[in-house]
């Protein structure tokens, strides 16, 4: 997962006119997505060592779980892991609203060009 996100960044970096230094990427992860935020850090931080991403930082901004019960009309937060069906008449969770976001919110960087590193990915 890690290498992909890396990989992504890779690709818009290298069609930029002049490839930006990269600080910070801001990622949007739900909650339902598995992904623990600690670990992709880690990974993160790990992979773009001696990389055009050096240094960069990983804001991670969580989405919680939210579903819609058609039956009741209105939304609920399953707990994950424990209880999915909705609290008020149990039924299943059909139709989940947020919480499986895993998507890329925005990239900060300067204008100055980075040194050339050689893709160790």
């Amino acid at each position: 997962m890690t290498k992909a996100l890396i990989v992504t960044l890779r690709d818009w970096w290298e069609a930029q006119p002049e490839p930006p230094q990269i600080s910070r990427v801001h990622l949007i992860v739900g909650k339902f997505t598995c992904v623990e935020p600690v670990s992709l850090q880690f990974a993160f931080e790990v992979q773009t060592r001696h990389s055009f991403l050096a240094g960069a930082e990983l804001a991670i901004q969580e989405t919680p779980l939210i579903a819609f019960c058609h039956t009741c009309q209105q939304e609920y937060t399953p707990e994950i892991g424990i209880q999915y069906a909705c609290p008020s008449c149990n039924s299943p969770m059909e139709d989940i609203r947020s919480g499986r976001e895993l998507k890329i919110d925005r990239i900060e960087y300067c204008s100055e060009p980075t040194p050339t590193y050689a893709p160790n990915l």
